[in-house]
């Protein structure tokens, strides 16, 4: 069991609403396909070699469908401050997501830079990879945890593949964190019931093909949530 009883951000019950984030967005029409859904988050890719990247001033223009309705979240791997500094000038996130092989010092540094919450993204394959989010403890505002990437992969997420959701169960009630790669509607189900996580992130799975995303199926996993909570409370 991994315990963090020093980690102070405050866990969201499991038994309130859980926060859904749709990532990689690049369309008005997917955007308030997300929203409709009851997304709690929506991810913009600031990663170049993503198909899903789109530019700061247009991330900026569709986030604001989202003021008061989700939290627009900035997603960058390893982004020097000039990018930054253009991302948040343009888009206004209202929290930056570090998906790259930032240390805790560089996740202090840009934290005070720009006064915004930041979530960590860290790649799992098995319960020891977990013991990577005790530096950033007290630092980093939530995880995110993601699949490791394939080998060959230019991609730090959105890979579409998953990682055994089990080993989730080791860690404190305390750590607040989305579970990310591989879900879709077919297998959320599976992923609630194993690891109960406080929150989610899914990008692939909502895409009809890579960075494409498809407002039915978007739909169709908020629907599978759903069933699946409701079949958990049952």
């Amino acid at each position: 069991m991994l315990f963090l009883d020093s980690f102070a951000v405050s866990c969201q019950s499991r038994a309130m609403a859980l926060d859904i984030k749709i990532c990689g967005l690049k369309t008005d029409k997917t955007l308030a396909a997300a929203l409709a859904g009851g997304a709690s988050h929506v991810g913009f890719i600031f990663f170049a070699k993503s198909p899903r990247y789109v530019e700061p001033a247009e991330a900026g223009r569709l986030r604001e469908a989202a003021i008061g309705k989700a939290k627009a979240v900035a997603v960058t791997a390893d982004a020097g401050d000039a990018f930054l500094d253009e991302i948040v000038e343009k888009m206004h996130p209202d929290m930056l997501q570090l998906h790259g092989s930032e240390t805790p010092e560089r996740v202090t540094e840009i934290k005070a830079r720009y006064g915004l919450p930041v979530m960590k993204a860290l790649p799992v394959s098995e319960a020891v990879d977990l013991e990577r989010i005790r530096p950033f403890v007290g630092i980093a505002d939530r995880f995110l945890f993601d699949a490791k990437p394939p080998k060959g992969s230019e991609l730090p997420g959105g890979n579409g593949i998953a990682f055994d959701w089990r080993v989730l169960a080791g860690l404190d009630a305390g750590v607040d964190y989305m579970l990310s790669g591989g879900l879709n509607a077919a297998n959320i189900g599976d992923a609630l019931r194993l690891a109960d996580p406080p929150g989610l992130d899914i990008s692939s799975g909502v895409e009809s093909a890579p960075g494409v995303k498809d407002p039915a199926l978007i739909e169709q996993f908020f629907r599978a949530v759903r069933a699946a909570r409701d079949t958990s409370a049952a």
